[in-house]
C-alpha cells in the first residue's frame, strides 16, 4: 500500500509540473505585457527599462527556471498590476469560489439523484425519456449562454434576482444554478445507469417478492449501493466545478478566483494566472489522489495491478 501511495504521489507531482510548464509557455505566446502598463506614447527607453525591471528582458529559459524554482517554494512573484503577492491574491478569492462550487454541488445532488432514481425505476416510460432529454440538454448548453439566459429571465424580466455581484445568498442563486446545470445532467445519467444495474440484483428481486414497499426498496436497498460510485464521481467532479467556475464567475461578476483569473488573463498578469492555475491543478490532483488511495485500500487488486 505504501508503494502505491508513493507512486501516486509522484504522479501528482508530475501532473502539477506539466500543468505549470504548459501554462507558462502558452501565456508567454500571448506577447510582452509591458506595453499594457505604460502609456501608448511612452518612449522606447522607458519600455526597455520597464521590461528589465519586470525581468522580461532575460532569455525564456532563465525566466522558466526561476519560475519553477519559486513555485516549488510557493512563490509565484507579485502581480504585475497591483504589486501584491500573487498567491495571496488568489487565496483571498478561494473562499468565494468554494462557496459557489459546494453550493452548486449540493444543488446538483438534490436534483440529480431523484431524477436518476425515477428514470431508472420508470425505465422506457415518458418520465424516463423526459429525464434523459433533460440530462442531454444540461450537458449540451454552454454555461456562459445559460448564465446570460437566466440573467435575462430572472433579473431583467422578472426582477426577482440581482444580475450579479456578491455579498449575500441571493447573489449566489443564479451562478449556482448555472454552474450546477452540467453536473445535474452528469450525476442524473450516472445515477440512472447505476440504479438500473442495482435493480437487477437478486436481493432486490427478493425484497420485492417479500412484499417490501417500493419506496423502501428504492430509498434503502437500492440507493445505498448506488451511492458508492456516486460519491467517487462527486469527489472528482468538485475539481471540474472549480475549473468551470472561471466562466460562471466572469458572467455574474462573482468575487471569486475565476473572475480574478479572467481579469488577470486579459491584463496579462502572468504571476496571478500561474498561481491560480497551480491551485486549480493542485486541488483537482489531490481529489484524484484521495479517491485512488481509498479505492486501493478497499480493493487491493487495484494497487497490485
Amino acid at each position: 500500500m505504501l508503494d502505491y501511495v508513493i507512486k501516486r504521489t509522484g504522479q501528482v507531482v508530475i501532473v502539477l509540473f506539466l500543468a505549470l510548464t504548459t501554462v507558462f509557455f502558452i501565456i508567454r505566446l500571448s506577447g510582452d505585457p509591458t506595453a499594457l502598463f505604460l502609456p501608448p506614447d511612452a518612449p522606447r527607453e522607458q519600455l526597455e527599462e520597464f521590461r528589465k525591471t519586470l525581468g522580461f528582458d532575460r532569455p525564456l529559459y532563465v525566466q522558466y527556471t526561476e519560475f519553477i524554482m519559486g513555485a516549488v517554494q510557493g512563490d509565484f512573484g507579485n502581480s504585475l498590476r497591483t504589486r501584491e503577492d500573487a498567491l495571496k491574491m488568489v487565496l483571498d478569492r478561494i473562499p468565494a469560489t468554494f462557496q459557489l462550487a459546494f453550493t452548486s454541488l449540493g444543488l446538483s445532488l438534490l436534483i440529480a439523484i431523484p431524477i436518476g432514481i425515477l428514470s431508472a425505476y420508470k425505465r422506457n416510460t415518458l418520465l424516463d425519456q423526459t429525464g434523459v432529454a433533460f440530462t442531454v440538454l444540461g450537458q449540451a448548453l454552454p454555461s456562459f449562454w445559460l448564465g446570460l439566459i437566466l440573467i435575462y429571465l430572472f433579473a431583467v424580466q422578472l426582477k426577482w434576482l440581482p444580475t450579479g455581484g456578491g455579498g449575500s445568498l441571493i447573489h449566489l442563486i443564479l451562478p449556482a444554478m448555472t454552474l450546477a446545470a452540467y453536473s445535474v445532467a452528469r450525476f442524473a445519467r450516472f445515477t440512472r445507469s447505476t440504479m438500473l444495474d442495482v435493480l437487477r440484483k437478486d436481493y432486490i428481486r427478493t425484497a420485492k417478492a417479500s412484499g417490501v414497499p417500493t419506496y423502501k426498496i428504492l430509498s434503502v436497498y437500492a440507493l445505498k449501493n448506488t451511492l458508492i460510485p456516486i460519491i467517487t464521481l462527486v469527489a472528482l467532479d468538485l475539481g471540474v466545478l472549480l475549473g468551470g467556475a472561471v466562466i460562471v464567475e466572469a458572467v455574474f461578476s462573482w468575487p471569486g478566483m475565476g473572475r480574478l483569473l479572467m481579469q488577470s488573463l486579459l491584463n496579462r498578469d502572468f504571476p496571478v494566472v500561474m498561481a491560480g492555475v497551480f491551485l486549480i491543478a493542485f486541488i483537482y490532483s489531490v481529489m484524484n489522489f484521495v479517491v485512488d488511495v481509498l479505492y486501493a485500500y478497499v480493493n487491493p487488486q487495484i494497487r497490485f495491478k
